[in-house]
């Protein structure tokens, strides 16, 4: 079931910002209107997933949002001794326990559209509290992509 929420052109843009050019870490999103997905907060490059889970929190405990975060760690591959600098997509669901449940349906229905429009992404995330958020379960669903 698709909710007919429109994804706007800036949230396009700053995706591929961050995708390809990699000029922001992370950006949220959030859905004004009832009608349509705009930016809401952009992470600049520096930051990291501690001020990430800051914006997170600073936009309320009830309040859903999406979120993608370019993600760097260390990876060692098997039988080697030195590691390497691996970086990648994710897109967040972030939907709160407290959230009302008209926003946790508008925007797990609407999560379609921007799962449609972001290639590039190599995990989607849905995380309902802070510790399904937290760096260390995100860093672990993404090394499970990783091959050895």
């Amino acid at each position: 079931m698709t909710s007919g929420i429109e994804v706007a052109t800036e949230c396009k843009d700053i995706f591929e910002d961050i995708r390809k050019t990699k000029l922001h870490r992370y950006v949220i999103f959030a859905i004004k209107d009832e009608r349509e997905i705009k930016v809401e907060i952009v992470g600049e490059r520096d930051a990291d997933y501690d001020d990430f889970l800051e914006d997170l929190r600073k936009i309320g405990p009830e309040e859903c949002r999406y979120a993608v975060y370019d993600y760097a760690y260390h990876h060692q591959c098997q039988g080697a001794s030195s590691t390497c600098l691996k970086e990648k997509l994710f897109l967040m669901l972030w939907c709160p326990m407290q959230a009302k449940i008209k926003d946790k349906m508008l925007y797990s229905s609407s999560f379609a559209a921007l799962k449609k429009e972001f290639n590039g992404v190599q995990k989607y995330i849905q995380a309902t509290e802070f510790d399904e958020a937290c760096m260390q379960c995100v860093e672990e669903q993404l090394r499970v992509l990783d091959r050895d």
